[in-house]
């Protein structure tokens, strides 16, 4: 269904190679995130949105989701009616306990917590926070963020506190550590994150002259992943303070001295280089599913890359960024490679690359 989906959008750009799967496509996710009510007995459950409402469906075991995270949940459901934390409502803004974010390592095992709340302290809030890392041992950090906002937004604009622990866990990818914070973006899907960045890499085919940029950076996965390759300089732009940290950190713990990271908004950045006439040879970009906007594409093709190498998960915004790209620049596509990231889902990963 995934490959048909992506021949009608983007076959007419070339062709596109056998979709990427896993062996064992159970079990992957490891970023869960549950809301947090009443079931239809009254007794506190977590669960999704019923798609298009505010619905609560009760969900304590998933299948594509790693299962030390259904462990976590039962805990906090167990120690929420214990200790009477009830709750919140988001349209009385009554109530504690409004979502739980969880993150794990699956080269580790370590387990992140970050108790979104509509108010603090919940009650026996210090009994509470140790029962949750004595009873799973995994658990080494637990972090607390305010959200008594009008969103459907799991962690809202307030400030994550570190409530115990180190404040991050540790996920090793492509041979390199990584340090994942509670706001940080990493990939849910680690073992086909590498699959995915191995194929990037071969695609880009990196030499060691060049100047690599890495847009939309995140934790800086493919920014130290490519300096790691051999490039001669690379440099990774995010938005995100607490990712930018994040890939400081991770350049430090990896040794690699040939990365710099810039917090600022990508278009603006590359819109900048690209007035002060610099130029690169390889260009990522990883935006998010809205995909790119003109400003930047604008400024990539000013920048002249030799290769763009594109990475969506979108495949809608990647047919209109492309589409912009080959009218307005002067690149042909060299190869379509889809990876299924997220299966028993219709999403769909896809790694395009253009050279000029």
């Amino acid at each position: 269904m995934k490959m048909q989906y992506l021949k009608e959008l983007l076959g007419k750009y070339g062709p596109i190679a056998p979709i990427q799967g896993m062996d064992d496509p159970t079990g992957y996710r490891t970023k869960i995130q549950a809301t947090f009510g009443y079931d239809w007995k009254q007794s506190i459950t977590n669960g999704i949105y019923r798609q298009g409402t505010h619905e609560l469906v009760g969900i304590h075991s998933c299948m594509v989701q790693h299962p030390l995270a259904d462990k976590i949940l039962k805990t906090i459901r167990n120690l929420a009616t214990r200790f009477s934390i009830v709750p919140y409502d988001e349209d009385s803004g009554y109530g504690y306990l409004r979502h739980v974010l969880i993150k794990i390592s699956r080269s580790t095992n370590e387990a992140m917590v970050v108790l979104v709340c509509g108010q603090w302290p919940v009650p026996s809030a210090a009994n509470f926070i140790s029962a949750i890392h004595q009873q799973n041992p995994e658990v080494t950090t637990i972090a607390l963020q305010i959200n008594n906002e009008q969103t459907s937004m799991v962690l809202g604009n307030n400030p994550v506190q570190v409530l115990w622990g180190k404040g991050y866990i540790a996920e090793k990818l492509c041979g390199l550590s990584f340090r994942i914070s509670p706001s940080s973006f990493f990939q849910v899907n680690v073992e086909q994150a590498q699959v995915l960045y191995t194929l990037a890499m071969r695609m880009a085919r990196i030499e060691e002259s060049d100047f690599v940029i890495d847009a939309y950076c995140g934790t800086g996965t493919i920014a130290l992943i490519a300096a790691k390759a051999g490039a001669k300089e690379v440099l990774g732009i995010e938005s995100n303070e607490q990712a930018v940290e994040d890939a400081k950190a991770n350049a430090e713990r990896n040794n690699l001295g040939n990365v710099h990271f810039v917090c600022s908004d990508a278009s603006a950045y590359l819109k900048q280089i690209a007035k002060e006439k610099q130029s690169c040879s390889v260009l990522f970009l990883d935006p998010p599913r809205s995909g790119s906007d003109e400003r930047f594409l604008s400024s990539a093709i000013r920048l002249r890359p030799k290769k763009i190498v594109y990475i969506s998960c979108n495949p809608k915004t990647l047919e209109r960024d492309l589409r912009y790209l080959l009218q307005f620049g002067p690149y042909r596509v060299a190869g379509i490679q889809p990876v299924d990231m997220f299966p028993h889902t219709d999403h769909v990963e896809t790694i395009v690359l253009l050279s000029s």
